[in-house]
This record gives structure tokens, sequence and C-alpha cells, in this order.
């Protein structure tokens, strides 16, 4: 398998939660993440698909993981549940810390930024991609 011919499995934007995240997956702590449908349409990407397999890129831009995806699942984010939550290996013990937490990153000047609206927020029914992956190869 070669890492440089898969597509990028970016968590986060590069620094300490990207690290972070890295790190939970390398460890096993997480197997789920979430990203907003919009994200997906702003930047005109194709949702993921089972069985896709992506390298995983730290902050410096390695790649350091292969990650397949075992399942893909466009949600309202009112329907976000505490497997799914407890499995995005962040510490959360409840679904409400979950989203509020989540809530601070897709309110961040950087998302707006990247979404092209500096007024952007998330409510009950706003619609998440949840992705469950299996760690397949670490570099």
């Amino acid at each position: 398998m070669d890492l440089d011919d898969l597509p990028l499995a970016e968590f986060a934007f590069p620094g300490p939660l990207r690290d972070k995240l890295v790190g939970a997956i390398l460890s096993g702590a997480k197997t789920t993440t979430t990203g907003l449908l919009a994200g997906y349409e702003c930047a005109e990407e194709p949702l993921p698909e089972v069985g896709q397999l992506s390298a995983v890129v730290d902050s410096a831009g390695r790649r350091v993981a292969v990650i397949e995806l075992t399942e893909v699942r466009v949600i309202r984010l009112a329907d976000v549940d505490l497997r799914h939550a407890l499995d995005e290996g962040e510490g959360d013990e409840s679904v409400a810390q979950w989203r509020a937490g989540h809530e601070t990153f897709w309110h961040s000047a950087e998302v707006r930024e990247e979404l092209g609206d500096p007024d952007f927020t998330v409510d009950d029914d706003t619609l998440v991609v949840t992705e469950r992956f299996r760690l397949v190869h670490v570099v």
C-alpha cells in the first residue's frame, strides 16, 4: 500500500487539537469523527464512502497512519448518540459535553472562514457527517 496514493484524512486544523486527535487515533481511542455537511458542500467534495482508505496526517503534514471507513451517516446534529460521542476519543462523557466542544470548534473563526460565512452557527437541525473507521496501518 502506497500512502502517497491515498486521500488525506486531516483532523481539525494543524496544531494542538490535530496532534491530540491523531494521538487518539494511533492509540485506538478514536474510532469516529464528525464533520459538517456544509463543509463538504462548500468545498464541493464528495461524501466519504464505506471502504475508503485514507492517510492520516499530523500537524507537520506527515502521513502517520491509514484508516478505513466502516460507516458513514448524514444525520441531524441532535441525533448524534452517546456511543458516537464516546468513540471520538476526546474524553467526553456525555453527548452534551461532546456537542459543546464541537460547537466551539465549528463556531471558530477558522471554520467560519473555511465555510465563507462569518456568522455560521449550528443548531439541532444542522446536518453532520458521522464516520466510523478502523486503524489499518501505522507508519
